[in-house]
């Protein structure tokens, strides 16, 4: 055998090993690549919202302050179903009631001084003691303050 067929037969034996290599590679990753499975998409909110807008509380005077100072609140009310929904929808006086008397205790500085968290935690809290006084059900899972204005 000459020199130049010996070349010849090793390079052609590299290059189908390559080629082999290659497909195998390729094969093993296109199975891989449909047998992945895809994350499950996000499942829709089952939520219902309800909004209890306008609740205007006058916050407690300092002593010797001339001037009122009031607070502005919407609070939202996340139900679990249409029947929550409108069980809240009915209460609603009842929320408004509870929700004036719990932000009435703060003066100018205090309220001033809390987050919404805290406020919505301290809102959530009075919902709580009044339907548990009542010794009903809570329509909904919790309330949000979805708008905050004290002046």
């Amino acid at each position: 055998m000459t020199k130049g067929k010996l070349i010849a037969m090793i390079a052609a034996a590299v290059l189908l090993t390559a080629g082999a290599a290659g497909g195998g590679f390729w094969w093993w990753q296109s199975r891989h690549a449909t047998t992945a499975k895809a994350p499950p998409p996000p499942k829709p909110s089952t939520f219902r919202y309800v909004t209890l807008d306008k609740i205007i509380v006058m916050l407690r005077s300092q002593a010797g302050d001339p001037l009122a100072h009031y607070m502005a609140v919407d609070v939202v009310f996340k139900a679990d179903d249409a029947v929550k929904e409108k069980a809240v929808k009915d209460q609603l006086p009842l929320l408004r009631s509870v929700t004036v008397k719990a932000l009435s205790e703060y003066t100018l500085d205090k309220a001033s001084a809390l987050t919404i968290e805290q406020l919505t935690t301290e809102v959530n809290a009075a919902y709580k003691a009044r339907y548990t006084a009542d010794d009903i059900e809570q329509p909904f899972a919790e309330a949000l303050i979805s708008k905050l204005i004290i002046e």
